[in-house]
């Protein structure tokens, strides 16, 4: 009877403890869903052109040998978007929202991407795993490699009032010395990673480690310099090792580390995206674009289903200026932002005709993308329900549908005026 009491409440605790993972696709009969929108950071991805250039200046070791050219999608990246196409093909069977083998019709789904290859070849393997009978045409607006400006607009022009502002902010949080110097540890361990001190990097230029000292933040450009840009360049190399290959020690060249000293690399590389997430002033102008396309596409009629692919910088820009509550998610080594998460948006209406919203964050958690791991509704990816401040959700966890519309529109103003 002990043993019986025993595993009861380790059950029980597991339940309360990982909510996301076990209760991810519960939804209440009550609530029909009607449309959904997607906002994706494109997935797996070699390293940009400018990290290949440097990279191997950084270490004695040799980096991995990508499947692709630098800055797009990775062949395993690939593979790991149409495994969530395919979850959102199931599920959105289950939802009744598309049936099986659907065709869309005209104006039903949208696919829109940034005009890099990494951003289109993304939406182009969801939607093979999404609707593997349709021919669908990812739309997008500029030529290949140039930015498109709903994704990628830019600081803009900066008053002195907006400059004042947006640094107050990133003050508030140490700024970027203070910033830095929080990562120290994690930084150390970087350089022990790397070997950095035997790297011709180092021996040219007189040095033993990574310094936190010398960073600098351009506000006009969104440019972090100094040698702990080359942090971020490396840190973020050595991420896409861990997900790129099926040894984590062959990643760190031969290192032992464990998942918190994975969290630490990726928090050097994401310092930048991290400070953002606590500046609603910058985020606002950068966001205010994109948050557009995303109310005109929720108010669209006919339109069922929407997929926005871009980059880590908007989901945590547009996320800050919604006002998400602050947030860490589990099983994965980046906190906020993951290689492929997916920011949905559910528009459901209930059995009275009343509209409700949900937002949630949705990824690949990293033992799923290191073991390119099937997905269904019986093994979901990671679903993590978002809380935005100032904001009541029903016993449901949902908000009225024209709040969040509202809080939408809050946000394109302040975007706009800044």
């Amino acid at each position: 009877m002990r043993l019986k009491k025993l595993v009861f409440l380790t059950f029980f605790l597991l339940i309360a403890l990982f909510p996301f993972a076990v209760r991810a696709e519960e939804t209440d009969d009550s609530y029909r869903l009607s449309k959904v929108l997607v906002l994706s950071r494109h997935n797996l991805r070699t390293s940009t052109a400018g990290g290949v250039r440097v990279l191997p200046a950084l270490t004695p070791h040799e980096w991995a040998h990508w499947t692709a050219a630098p800055g797009n999608l990775s062949m395993k990246g690939a593979e790991l978007e149409t495994l969530m196409g395919q979850y959102f093909r199931q599920w959105l069977e289950s939802e009744d929202l598309m049936d099986e083998n659907h065709v869309p019709a005209t104006g039903e789904m949208r696919f829109y991407a940034n005009s890099f290859q990494r951003t289109i070849a993304t939406a182009r393997y969801f939607a093979a795993g999404m609707l593997p009978m349709a021919d669908v045409r990812v739309e997008r607006r500029l030529a290949l490699d140039e930015a498109d400006p709903v994704f990628l607009p830019g600081a803009g022009t900066i008053s002195d009032d907006f400059r004042t502002r947006a640094m107050a902010e990133l003050y508030a949080q140490g700024g970027i010395k203070g910033l830095a110097r929080r990562l120290e540890k994690e930084t150390a361990l970087l350089s022990d990673v790397l070997d950095f001190k035997d790297s011709a990097y180092a021996k040219e230029h007189g040095m033993t480690a990574f310094s936190t000292e010398d960073v600098e933040y351009e506000l006009d450009t969104l440019k972090i310099s100094g040698s702990f840009r080359l942090a971020m360049r490396a840190g973020d190399a050595l991420t896409l090792q861990y997900y790129e290959g099926d040894s984590s020690t062959d990643a760190s060249f031969g290192h032992a580390l464990t998942t918190e000293d994975w969290r630490g690399i990726a928090r050097i590389k994401d310092m930048g995206i991290l400070a953002l997430f606590r500046m609603p002033t910058l985020s606002r102008r950068l966001a205010y674009p994109l948050i557009s396309e995303m109310r005109n596409e929720l108010l669209l009629d006919g339109r069922r289903f929407t997929f926005l692919c871009g980059h880590d910088i908007n989901l945590s820009t547009v996320l800050s200026a919604l006002g998400a509550e602050d947030f860490s998610l589990p099983d994965t080594i980046e906190e906020k932002t993951p290689i492929g998460a997916k920011l949905v948006v559910e528009k459901r209406i209930d059995e009275d005709g009343a509209e409700y919203a949900s937002l949630k964050l949705v990824y690949q958690s990293a033992e799923q993308m290191r073991e390119r791991t099937p997905l269904s509704m019986d093994v979901p990816p990671m679903i993590f329900p978002l809380r935005l401040s100032g904001m009541q959700a029903n016993a449901d966890g949902l908000y009225p549908f024209d709040e969040v519309v509202r809080r939408m529109d809050e946000a394109i103003a302040a975007g706009k005026e800044e």
